[in-house]
């Protein structure tokens, strides 16, 4: 594992976030993706808690960030892009300044990075959390709180804490339309980001019906296997042009 990290072998492939309202790519999330030469594919799941218990989170977080920077280099627009942080990580005080040091390193405008982060993250310390988040918005990074309804005290740190977007977890989505609690639950949620002028995303997103009953409901953004699996670097210039060539389809096809 420490071989791995030192020598970059974990690449961060890209996963889209759309707008639902007009189906545009409003970025992508950074998900890291790891093939061991006798193992084969290892998932995220198993390697990922092996680095933070070798206090790695930060190298590889850093790492991780500087190749997306570059990456995003290559791509025809200024799309964000989503890096998740680890509970460790967020009770640091200086990973801030860290992040910031990378992004002006790489000439990665702060606007267009945005922090996920769980809220298991938020149960160690959440004043020392709060500071971090604070300093992040401070200098124009967005946070966002990731697989929200599954957590702890979920509306004491929409209360607490400042946030700029809420993910909807897979869960309640892909379950929404064949199960009232999920439904009813997706629709709290919304209601209640609308109330707070948070923004919403939802995750798990797999089918078009899905899709349309959550931009019925005013959600802003979405992701999922039914706009794109994540995909390496070289092959996100393909994703875009098949989600314009996608949208002037529709377009087309809709009535004037």
């Amino acid at each position: 594992m420490r071989a791995a990290v030192a020598s970059h072998a974990i690449r961060p492939h890209y996963q889209p976030l759309v707008n639902l309202a007009t189906r545009e790519i409003a970025g992508f999330e950074v998900l890291a993706h790891w093939t061991h030469p006798q193992r084969g594919k290892v998932p995220p799941d198993r390697f990922i808690p092996v680095i933070e218990r070798l206090g790695l989170a930060t190298v590889f977080t850093l790492g991780m960030l500087r190749q997306a920077c570059r990456d995003a280099r290559n791509w025809s627009g200024a799309y964000s892009i989503a890096v998740n942080i680890s509970p460790q990580q967020l009770i640091d005080a200086l990973l801030p300044a860290q992040i910031l040091s990378v992004l002006a390193e790489e000439h990665f405008a702060p606007e267009r990075l945005e922090i996920e982060l769980t809220e298991s993250a938020l149960v160690a310390d959440i004043e020392a959390a709060k500071m971090t988040i604070d300093n992040f918005r401070r200098w124009g990074i967005r946070v966002s709180l990731d697989d929200f309804g599954t957590g702890y005290s979920s509306l004491h740190h929409l209360r607490e804490l400042r946030f700029d977007k809420v993910k909807i977890d897979q869960s309640f989505v892909q379950s929404m339309l064949s199960n009232l609690e999920s439904e009813k639950i997706v629709d709290a949620i919304l209601n209640l980001t609308e109330g707070l002028n948070l923004c919403a995303l939802a995750e798990g997103i797999e089918t078009v019906e899905v899709e349309d009953a959550l931009r019925r409901r005013g959600c802003a953004y979405g992701q999922g296997y039914l706009f794109g699996r994540a995909v390496a670097a070289e092959d996100v210039p393909r994703v875009l042009a098949e989600s314009k060539l996608a949208k002037l389809k529709i377009g087309a096809l809709s009535p004037a």
